[in-house]
């Protein structure tokens, strides 16, 4: 574990998490800070994981990261076998379930990567065998699937193009390879047209050589239409197959079972159907949409600064404190009421969560039921591929497994005669170290009697005297069978050579001259394939100068096209100007008196006229108001004073009213006491 733990703090100190651990800090992380961690590194091998588990709730987090560590084929070690007290652990954020998944994660980051890639577009649409029932369904369907392996096999290309990289090198030799391969071709074709032109009737020699080129290519057309015909029938051959199936098992089901159990499975599967509809989907759809209601008023709101975030947390923490405030309260209310409906509420979401529970293994079994029967037809097909028509059904898969049931029963009694003689062995291995002991304690007895009598090591060396002949004579007959032996070998195989050799001659002669043909026809290929590799070369760089021209005279023509619009637009801005200076003559020219007040001349001369009247209005208006500024400002400054006049009186008017009030309060206090 500790190794784990080292591993861990290693690798995401690293690029790119960088979180700056050690082994104390990281020990004592928080359930929902280590559970944010596992999602960063998820996020890291899945970008679609990349999001703050604070805004989505415990069981929304788990489901999703149980759903990607499935894509990503986690399994969780031996100690949680449960997959229950793995959700769990998951929602509460237990290390020892989260250490695991970390140590698994960071030890294959980037095979995660490709496969969290890959599952984007390999993970195939689940969809439900009634609908299959359904043409177009089965057909899109088909086409999906396709599609899929159309994927695998591009994306097998592409990281075969990336392992294989060329050097710059070996392409600009190609390239002056092409060349003097182009230049030679040029060179040929001319020396064969100037061939051709010599022979009479080329025209008609070449039409024929175009007409048969033509041939050709509908030839292939057609080839393909062909296979592409085959295809299709193959393909409506499997999906016959299958509803053949289908309908083999409909019959079979029919036929086996009676009204009663059919009556309790179809109502199992109302109830089952029912509780998916009525409660599990509406909340899953509920949540999904409350999930979305938050997000578009999460978007919908402006990006908040560090000192929002900082209060939002206050006041999450000040909630905290009120609800531990509230739950102390009712503990310490203690109402034996509530006590007895909090264990009935307890067991309601016990068994609640039992039925969701149950609901997600039968919908994972279904899956699970659904990938079996598309597995099961991808192997028949496999099989019919491989062996044809000759598959098991029947009457032999039944006689198959008749004879499988006594290959079990007889694999069963041999089992139980090697557990016999397994036990058997282990009684005679247990003999066996008794008589060792009983040996080695009569060898010791007698070297003692040796040592007393004055001849110890005499039945040692007596013992190693009859092994050593006893090995000598085994010897000695190994080596004469298996001198023996080789002479025998010998003479085997200097015939087994001698007729091989009979037996290899005639074909030998045969191999020959295929060979010889082995090799010209090697060298034809390559020829050909020279020219072909040149040719093509050749046209490709056709093609690029001839797309070059194409897109250069395409923006040509869009410059000529923005051009024309433009002229036009002055055209038409300058027309519309020329008719109202012939409208501006017409009126202007004419003798009616009203027509010419319509004349812009006309309305700008009296335009100019008003402004002018206006002008010197307001220069007589300037010239009074310069004349009347001074003795004005000498009168306001008068008013000021006699303001500052009245506020100084008004002052000392109080002031002395004041005084007079209090003497006269002074005056009575003094009466008031002589009168004591």
């Amino acid at each position: 574990m500790g190794e784990q733990l080292k591993f861990i703090v290693e690798h995401l100190n690293k690029e790119p998490f960088k979180k700056n651990f050690n082994l104390i800090t990281f020990d004592s992380v928080e359930p929902m800070q280590l559970l944010q961690i596992l999602n960063d590194v998820l996020a890291e091998i899945d970008p679609k994981q990349g999001i703050d588990i604070r805004e989505e709730s415990n069981e929304q987090t788990a489901k999703r990261m149980i759903n990607i560590l499935g894509m990503l084929k986690y399994k969780p070690p031996g100690n949680v076998s449960d997959p229950s007290s793995f959700r769990q652990g998951l929602v509460i954020g237990n290390k020892p379930v989260i250490h695991p998944i970390l140590y698994w994660l960071l030890q294959r980051v980037t095979e995660l990567k490709k496969r969290a890639y890959l599952a984007r577009f390999l993970v195939k649409l689940e969809v439900p065998a009634e609908f299959l029932q359904d043409d177009i369904v089965t057909d899109t369907y088909t086409q999906y699937e396709e599609l899929v392996e159309v994927f695998k096999t591009y994306h097998k290309e592409s990281v075969q193009l990336k392992i294989s990289g060329f050097s710059t090198a070996e392409i600009r030799r190609d390239i002056g390879a092409m060349e003097e391969e182009k230049d030679q071709l040029i060179k040929r074709v001319e020396r064969l047209r100037k061939r051709v032109e010599s022979v009479s009737n080329h025209q008609r020699m070449l039409e024929l050589a175009r007409q048969l080129r033509v041939e050709k290519e509908r030839e292939e057309s057609l080839a393909q239409q062909k296979q592409d015909q085959k295809n299709q029938l193959f393909q409506a051959g499997q999906r016959l197959q299958r509803s053949q199936q289908q309908l083999k098992n409909l019959r079979q089901t029919a036929a086996d079972a009676k009204p009663e159990s059919l009556m309790k499975r179809l109502e199992e599967e109302i109830k089952v159907n029912a509780y998916m509809v009525s409660d599990k989907v509406p909340k899953e759809l509920e949540a999904k949409r409350r999930m979305v209601q938050y997000l578009q008023k999460v978007v919908s709101e402006p990006a908040m600064g560090q000192a929002e975030l900082q209060e939002l947390e206050h006041k999450i923490r000040e909630t905290n404190v009120q609800i531990n405030q509230l739950i102390e309260k009712k503990m310490m209310r203690n109402d034996p009421m509530d006590d007895k409906l909090s264990l009935f509420r307890q067991q309601a979401s016990i068994i609640v969560r039992k039925k969701e529970a149950k609901a997600e293994e039968l919908q994972e079994a279904r899956e699970e039921q659904l990938g079996a029967e598309r597995e099961l037809a991808q192997k028949n097909s496999q099989a019919r591929d491989l062996v044809g028509d000759d598959v098991i059904r029947g009457d032999e898969f039944k006689r198959f497994l008749a004879k499988l049931r006594s290959k079990g029963t007889v694999y069963k009694k041999k089992r139980q005669e090697i557990a016999e003689m397994k036990a058997e062995f282990g009684v005679l291995q247990r003999t066996e170290e008794v008589l060792r002991q009983r040996h080695e304690a009569g060898q010791q007895q007698l070297q003692s009697v040796e040592a007393q009598k004055g001849i110890s090591g005499y039945s040692d060396t007596k013992d190693e005297l009859e092994r050593v002949s006893a090995i000598k004579s085994e010897l000695d007959e190994m080596k004469g069978r298996t001198l023996d032996d080789m002479s025998e070998m010998v003479k085997k195989l200097n015939s087994v050579i001698v007729e091989k050799k009979s037996a290899l001659a005639p074909v030998i002669k045969e191999l020959r001259p295929l060979r010889q043909e082995c090799q010209e026809l090697t060298q034809e290929y390559e020829e050909k394939k020279a020219q072909y590799d040149s040719c093509s070369a050749g046209l490709e760089s056709n093609r690029s100068k001839l797309e070059q021209d194409v897109r250069a005279l395409r923006e040509e023509n869009a410059q000529e096209e923005n051009r024309y619009h433009y002229i036009n637009c002055m055209k038409e801005i300058i027309e519309m100007q020329r008719q109202r200076a012939v409208d501006e003559m017409k009126a202007y020219v004419s003798p009616d008196p009203q027509e010419r007040r319509k004349a812009i001349r006309e309305q700008y001369m009296k335009n100019i006229g008003e402004q002018e009247s206006l002008g010197k209005k307001l220069r007589e208006s300037q010239k009074a108001v310069r004349e009347s500024h001074g003795p004005n400002m000498k009168q306001v400054k008068m008013w000021r004073d006699l303001e500052q006049l009245m506020e100084c009186k008004r002052q000392c008017f109080f002031r002395a009213q004041s005084q007079a009030s209090i003497g006269q309060v002074i005056q009575e206090g003094g009466e008031d006491r002589l009168v004591l």
